[in-house]
C-alpha cells in the first residue's frame, strides 16, 4: 500500500518537474548574463529562475484549479533544486535549513517586487524592480521587455498549454524578445 502512494505523488509531481526543468533552462540563457546584465554568479543565476519562475507562476495564478497544485509543486521541484545546489556546493547539512530560510524570503520577495511592477500602470516600476534585484549594473528595461513578451507569450495558453508550449520562452536577444518559429 505504501508503494502505491509514492507512485502517485510522483506522477502527480512529474509535470511541475517538467515544467520546472524547462524553467532552469531558460534561466540559464547565455544571452541573460552576458546581453541581459545579470551577474553570472550564484545570486545572479538565483535572479534569473526567479524571473521566470514569476512568468510562469503568474499564469498559473490566473488560470482555474487544478493550476494552483501545479504551482504550488512548481515551487517545491524549485526549492529542492535550490536546496540541492547548497549541498552540492559544500554547504553542511547544519547551514542548509538557515540559507534555504534566507532563499525562500529572497524568492517571495522578488516575486512581489516583479507582480508590484508588472501590474503598475508605471512601466518604469517594473524596470525599477529589476534593476533593484535582477541587473543593478546594466538597463533593467531590457529584462523588462523580455518579461513582457514571456507573459504575453504565455497568455492565451491553458493549463495545457502553458505545459505543452515550445517555446516556453521567448529568445532573449539584448534589446529584443522574440519567440522562435
Amino acid at each position: 500500500m505504501i508503494f502505491g502512494w509514492f507512485g502517485k505523488r510522483a506522477r502527480r509531481r512529474a509535470p511541475a518537474e517538467a515544467l520546472f526543468a524547462r524553467i532552469a533552462e531558460a534561466s540559464r540563457r547565455p544571452a541573460l548574463y552576458i546581453d541581459g546584465g545579470i551577474p553570472d554568479s550564484f545570486e545572479g543565476r538565483f535572479e534569473a529562475l526567479a524571473l521566470h519562475m514569476f512568468v510562469v507562476l503568474r499564469r498559473l495564478r490566473e488560470l482555474p484549479p487544478p493550476a494552483d497544485d501545479l504551482a504550488q509543486d512548481l515551487i517545491d521541484a524549485c526549492f529542492a533544486y535550490l536546496e540541492l545546489g547548497f549541498r552540492n556546493g559544500g554547504v553542511s547539512d547544519i547551514a542548509v535549513p538557515k540559507r534555504m530560510k534566507k532563499i525562500g524570503q529572497m524568492f517571495y520577495g522578488r516575486l512581489q517586487a516583479y507582480e508590484a511592477g508588472f501590474s503598475a500602470q508605471d512601466a518604469a516600476a517594473l524596470d525599477e524592480a529589476l534593476g533593484r534585484n535582477a541587473a543593478p549594473s546594466a538597463d533593467p528595461a531590457v529584462l523588462s521587455a523580455y518579461l513582457r513578451a514571456a507573459a504575453a507569450g504565455l497568455a492565451g495558453c491553458d493549463l495545457g498549454g502553458v505545459l505543452e508550449k515550445e517555446p516556453l520562452f521567448p529568445v532573449f536577444h539584448g534589446k529584443e524578445a522574440v519567440h522562435d518559429v
